[in-house]
């Protein structure tokens, strides 16, 4: 699992990439938590949404936002986050141009960037989105969604009320054909300190399924 840098808006930003032997395999950035709350890309969650893809096939690169780790800039309120999200996919899609699918997926703070992207980017094929913080941040620019994908929250996240999800869920209208997949797993906090095999079980299933693979 090299270190890579690549250019970033604001700098250079440092990440962690795995390559599958096959360079037409699908394409993954994870996108981590909070960076004013000790959010970074080794994260426990955040890097166990990296493992999943890697293990489901996956060429995938986590990454720090600016001012995270050795990543160049400062925190900018989500705005300049969007962009370094949008170079990271630029990055790894250079160094896969012939990959059949790519995905987004992020982390509380680094879910809110995920949704966003969508409506920015057509190429992506499908996100996770794992425990959004609804009650933080303004969700209402998910409608219609124009991606398929799936949202993972628990049942005891302290930050977000599992019902304030639910009800996002409900409200958010949907392109044609396009179908938006939750999961609840019960017990789990906004962290899932203690569900973190659930939760990769949760996603791993959920690719699985989308991509057409066996049962591992």
């Amino acid at each position: 699992m090299p270190d890579i840098n690549f250019q970033g808006p604001a700098g250079r930003l440092e990440g962690k990439y795995f390559a599958q032997k096959n360079n037409e395999s699908p394409i993954a950035v994870i996108l981590h938590p909070h960076p004013l709350h000790g959010g970074t890309m080794n994260n426990k969650t955040t890097y166990r949404l990296f493992e999943t893809f890697v293990r489901h096939g996956f060429s995938v690169l986590r990454f720090n936002f600016r001012g995270v780790g050795n990543s160049e800039g400062t925190f900018d309120n989500g705005v300049g986050e969007l962009s370094d999200a949008a170079a990271a996919l630029d990055w790894l899609h250079a160094q896969h141009s012939h990959t059949p699918e790519i995905w987004l997926a992020g982390f509380s703070f680094g879910s809110w960037i995920t949704l966003q992207m969508l409506m920015r980017r057509p190429d992506l094929k499908r996100f996770v989105a794992v425990a959004p913080p609804m009650g933080l941040y303004d969700f209402t620019f998910l409608s219609p969604c124009p991606t398929s994908g799936l949202v993972v929250y628990g049942t005891a996240d302290e930050i977000t009320a599992p019902q304030d999800t639910e009800n996002m869920l409900k409200k958010t209208t949907r392109q044609k054909g396009i179908t938006i997949s939750a999961a609840k797993i019960i017990g789990a906090d906004h962290f899932f300190i203690n569900q973190q095999d659930d939760l990769a079980a949760t996603v791993g299933a959920y690719i699985q399924r989308e991509m057409g693979q066996p049962g591992r």
